[in-house]
């Protein structure tokens, strides 16, 4: 159906619905005589008779009912939705959905997100924990969160932190009879905790960063899991060594429940980041988000 037709037809649907050309004129700010050219046009296409017109009334013909009763409340249900997404400019509210690894999503959007939901009750978030590098667009996310390192130049980035660091640590009865690693190679002679990923690729392969030289070390243990707290769990339990964010075992190491080793070759990284792919356009929903989760230094 060509654009006209649908103009055509809405003031068809104004007229029937107010039976009268003048109320329908007025409510669409059209003259009287361009309404009736309308209408004349739109029956003539057709070849169908949809109002029938005296001087003192207008009324729809069988034909003219149907159309009214059929297609008008499609058009209801359109304008419907073009107010509501009109409201989304003016409101915060829909569903903004994120993917985030699960220390980023914990200790960074939650605490962040939480205060917003409880404000803007239209407001949903979806927060989706996962490690798999996600490509956002094609899976309908608003945003998602990783290192800085990890992003790609195509996108939007806002850092939510000043920095991020990792920390290798093992329990106290692991390290009993055993040396402790000077370097990342000597990981290969200790039983280590493994993250498992998503994806092909496996399991997580430890960074490390020393002097402008960086090292990708492959570890092998007995313990695979897919959460940091169980990851956690199982070096304070003995069974290897975690390689982990340092702020989720920071108080196990100073209460002495794990030792931290190879801190020389873990210094700060570059901070999670919120990735987007426009600038352009943004839902208030969206806005109050990102500023919500903005880093502020200080």
């Amino acid at each position: 159906m060509r654009r006209k037709n649908i103009s055509d037809i809405q003031a068809f649907i104004a007229v029937a619905r107010e039976k009268s050309f003048t109320k329908a004129a007025a409510q669409m700010g059209i003259s009287q005589s361009a309404l009736s050219y309308t209408i004349r046009t739109l029956e003539a296409q057709l070849g169908l008779r949809l109002l029938t017109r005296t001087t003192r009334s207008v009324s729809v013909t069988e034909a003219g009912e149907r159309m009214l009763n059929r297609i008008g409340p499609h058009f209801d249900e359109i304008e419907n939705e073009i107010t509501a997404l009109g409201e989304l400019r003016e409101k915060p509210a829909g569903t903004i959905r994120i993917t985030a690894v699960e220390h980023a999503a914990e200790t960074l959007l939650w605490p962040r997100l939480a205060p917003l939901l409880l404000e803007y009750p239209d407001l949903n978030i979806e927060i989706v924990s996962e490690y798999g590098l996600k490509d956002i667009v094609a899976e309908r996310y608003d945003a998602g969160v990783r290192l800085g390192e990890q992003i790609d130049q195509d996108m939007i980035s806002l850092p939510l932190a000043s920095h991020s660091q990792f920390a290798v640590v093992g329990a106290p009865s692991y390290f009993s009879g055993k040396k402790l690693p000077v370097t990342p190679r000597d990981l290969s002679t200790h039983s280590c905790i493994r993250l498992k990923l998503p994806t092909d690729s496996g399991f997580y392969s430890w960074e490390f960063y020393k002097d402008g030289s960086e090292i990708n070390v492959r570890i092998e243990g007995r313990g695979t899991f897919s959460t940091i707290s169980m990851m956690r769990q199982a070096a304070v339990d003995g069974l290897g060594l975690a390689y982990l964010p340092e702020d989720t075992v920071d108080s196990l190491i100073k209460e002495g429940q794990l030792i931290q080793v190879l801190a020389d070759w873990c210094p700060r990284r570059p901070a999670y980041h919120l990735y987007y792919p426009s600038r352009r356009q943004h839902s208030l929903a969206f806005t109050l988000v990102l500023e919500a989760l903005r880093y502020h230094k200080g």
